[in-house]
């Protein structure tokens, strides 16, 4: 496995955000943490990602517990996260954004950036070589010199995806990334998700939408008031009991099942 999380949980005072949460993401595909509103997915994101510290349970990446790690040291090991909200930084080029996605991975010192060293500068031609490759990927190589903010909603999405790819990571976590999409974006953002995952990084993503998920995923783990319900194939899950239950409430799900 390439991410596993063992009885993970988080708590806030007397609520359980994320309740003994075993999570296991191969090393290979895109798979979905799915559940209603509240159900603990971004708070678990946060917790594999780093910017939330668990209350208890353990994580594991690529062989190694990094339960105790910064969010920082993560990124180096190989994990890239987007947000529900878009983050870019609108007066700066799409290029450079690109670019800020690699800093983790940077290692030159001050006095060789001020004094643009020759490790410097075969440093800073690599970083800009690994952006430029990300935004073809994401199909904005031809806008890489515009103004970010200038960019429509999706494709600033897209060059979320873009500035976490720039880092080559091995798991790339993706929060709503189809949030607010029209159609057309949803299906170019799905092919781009695809490819990204024939190249060999493996995606773990929070959707609400459904449909999305389901024509998309190799797997999905289903959350409801912080704990897991359901873990498996797409299909299997919108058979499963527990999670029509966690989606229509237990009495309308009831009903649905009487009249069939």
């Amino acid at each position: 496995m390439l991410l596993a999380t063992e009885q993970l949980t988080r708590r806030y005072a007397g609520l359980i955000a994320v309740d003994a949460v075993d999570l296991a993401v191969p090393d290979t595909g895109i798979h979905a943490v799915i559940g209603p509103n509240g159900a603990g997915k971004t708070t678990l994101f946060n917790l594999i990602s780093g910017l939330t510290p668990p209350s208890s349970g353990r994580i594991v990446f690529a062989g190694s517990d990094v339960t105790g790690d910064p969010a920082d040291r993560r990124a180096r090991a190989g994990m890239a996260r987007t947000f529900q909200n878009i983050r870019v930084f609108n007066s700066m080029s799409v290029l450079d954004n690109a670019l800020t996605g690699l800093h983790p991975r940077l290692t030159a010192s001050l006095p060789a950036i001020v004094t643009r060293l020759p490790g410097f500068r075969r440093e800073e031609s690599a970083a800009i070589a690994r952006a430029r490759a990300a935004l073809g990927l994401a199909g904005l190589l031809t806008r890489a010199h515009e103004a970010a903010g200038a960019l429509p909603y999706g494709d600033q999405r897209r060059l979320e995806i873009a500035r976490a790819m720039a880092g080559e990571p091995r798991l790339l976590l993706l929060d709503e990334p189809a949030a607010g999409m029209n159609p057309a974006e949803r299906a170019s953002l799905a092919a781009l998700i695809r490819a990204i995952a024939a190249g060999g990084t493996t995606v773990l993503l929070v959707e609400h939408d459904m449909p999305f998920v389901m024509g998309l995923c190799d797997s999905v783990t289903v959350l409801n008031f912080g704990r897991r319900i359901f873990s498996g194939p797409p299909a299997a899950a919108r058979q499963n009991k527990a999670v029509i239950e966690a989606y229509l409430g237990p009495k309308v799900a009831a009903r649905l099942g009487g009249a069939a």
